[in-house]
């Protein structure tokens, strides 16, 4: 180990000391929420040649998926699993629906909901789409990938209730 690494790594470790007596100062590489956002940019740009190859973006990829998951869902229930509120959903199952990959109706039973549902051509996206597999991108183990996965949806819901309580 050259001694600027064990330097780098002693900060590291300083910046993570909860010690009042003396507290080093936070570098943005130590902070969790900058480590989530800057892996949320790099998988966007890992997915990107696969979505490019399906004319896609990736909030449209989400909202494919998500029909898959469960088609013929309300744009409020939709909105819900993608943690996007309809003013911003609604253009991108626009474009979809222009794309021929879903349809937007009406709910008979409540006018006043828009129930949306794949196409042929959105559930035949599944096949193309099913082959950008990023797991061997991220350089884990199969099984490290699920747990990280699983430790992230955790850490999401637990913020989203502590924000709810305030």
């Amino acid at each position: 180990m050259t001694p600027k690494t064990g330097s780098k790594t002693k900060a590291r470790e300083n910046s993570r000391d909860d010690s009042r007596d003396n507290p080093a100062p936070r570098r943005l590489a130590d902070y969790l929420c900058f480590a989530i956002y800057s892996a949320n940019l790099a998988y966007g740009r890992a997915y990107k040649e696969g979505l490019e190859k399906l004319g896609l973006t990736y909030p449209q990829w989400l909202a494919i998926v998500s029909l898959w998951e469960q088609d013929d869902q309300t744009v409020g229930e939709l909105g819900g699993k993608m943690f996007l509120e309809s003013n911003t959903l609604t253009p991108i199952l626009k474009k979809l629906e222009a794309m021929g990959y879903l349809r937007r109706r009406r709910d008979p039973a409540d006018e006043r909901q828009v129930r949306v549902s794949l196409t042929d051509a959105g559930r035949r996206l599944r096949e193309k789409g099913l082959q950008m597999k990023l797991v061997k991108s991220s350089g884990l183990k199969p099984d490290d990938f699920d747990r990280l996965q699983k430790n992230i949806v955790t850490l999401r819901d637990s913020l989203i209730n502590a924000t709810k309580a305030e």
